[in-house]
């Protein structure tokens, strides 16, 4: 018995273990605004440093709406997340989730679309 516990402990864990590495699904729907305005930030070099684990970072999401969430620069700094970039999130001294860095400024906290679009010098539809 003493040696089946450990491996059942084990395989208990690896659906769990897979599961915290995705983030949580983004439910809303992306506007004609949104998904313009994520194209302009992936344009223009703006990047989102996040973890798959926050839950500010899924309230950002949300607020672009599924489409337009997908488009975006996304840098994951979590180490156990898919596609970690530790050390960059290191190195650029990014402290909280979700971080833009919009024309080389570091702004953590979610944003609105509108506050984005003005950060970022969007001149689109503002059909918010």
């Amino acid at each position: 018995m003493k040696r089946i516990l450990p491996l059942l402990i084990a395989a208990l864990m690896l659906p769990l273990a897979a599961f915290a590495e995705k983030p949580p699904v983004v439910t809303t729907t992306s506007t004609e605004f949104s998904i313009s305005l994520a194209k302009h930030l992936r344009d223009t070099g703006v990047i989102k440093y996040s973890a798959y684990w926050c839950p500010h970072c899924h309230d950002q999401n949300q607020l672009f709406g599924r489409k337009a969430a997908a488009i975006l620069t996304n840098v994951e700094c979590a180490n156990d997340g898919n596609n970690s970039q530790t050390d960059l999130c290191r190195e650029k001294g990014i402290t909280g989730y979700p971080s833009w860095e919009i024309n080389g400024i570091i702004d953590s906290g979610v944003k609105s679309l509108e506050e984005l679009a003005e950060l970022s010098g969007y001149s689109g539809n503002k059909d918010f």
